[in-house]
Formats: C-alpha cells, sequence, structure tokens
C-alpha cells in the first residue's frame, strides 16, 4: 500500500503536481480511514462491547436485546449504551420491531472477529 501511495506521489510529481491529489498519510491510508479505523477500534476496546460483537458474529440470527442483555454481568443500561456505540461505529445493525430493538453483526464485525480469530492460533 505505501508503495502504491509513493507511485502516485512520483506520477504526481512528474505531472508538475507536488505530492498529488490525495492526501495520503506516511502509510498510504487517507486521514478520514485512519480516523474512522481507530474509531472502530476504540469501539472493541471495552470487554462488553467485544463481546457482544462476538455473540452477535457467531449467532446464526440477528438478536433482540431481551436475548443479549441476559448474557452479560452489566446493567441493563450498560449493554444497551454498548450497542448504540457499536452502531455508531459501524459494527451492528438494528432494527426496532415494536417495542423491540433487533442486532446483527455488520460484515465489517464479522470480518474483524474472524481475522482476529485466524491472528490467535489456537489459544482463545
Amino acid at each position: 500500500m505505501v508503495q502504491g501511495a509513493k507511485l502516485e506521489g512520483d506520477a504526481a510529481e512528474e505531472n508538475g503536481d507536488c505530492c498529488g491529489t490525495a492526501e495520503l498519510g506516511p502509510d498510504g491510508a487517507s486521514d478520514r480511514t485512519v480516523e474512522r479505523d481507530v474509531e472502530t477500534l476504540k469501539a472493541l476496546g471495552s470487554d462488553t462491547r467485544y463481546r457482544v460483537v462476538r455473540l452477535l458474529a457467531a449467532a446464526d440470527e440477528e438478536l433482540c436485546v431481551c436475548e443479549i442483555t441476559p448474557r452479560f454481568e452489566v446493567s441493563d443500561s450498560a449493554v444497551s449504551h454498548a450497542l448504540s456505540d457499536l452502531a455508531e461505529a459501524g459494527l451492528v445493525a438494528r432494527r426496532k420491531q415494536g417495542t423491540w430493538r433487533y442486532y446483527r453483526p455488520t460484515d465489517r464485525a464479522a470480518k474483524l472477529v474472524d481475522a482476529l480469530d485466524a491472528t490467535r492460533g489456537e489459544e482463545r
């Protein structure tokens, strides 16, 4: 990725532009990409939020908040807050049906859990 950013910069210099048009950091990622990724990782930075994402990723179907809350030894409001944070970070999708909310992991959340599992090796 860094090489691609360097090549774009070289091409821009050949055309008379300094540093090209894309605002890439030294790692080849835009500031916005880095900001979004950091926010995503922050959302996984608490035990409750991370375990909620793992629970949803392991579920065969979306789960009602009434099915999620009893599985955690924290207050209902803590689980609700965790779900809101995860939704805001784009890691869970939610829908409302009547008075209940149903949650499922986004593709990004499922891929992050899979990536962590794959790089962990045998320990779990």
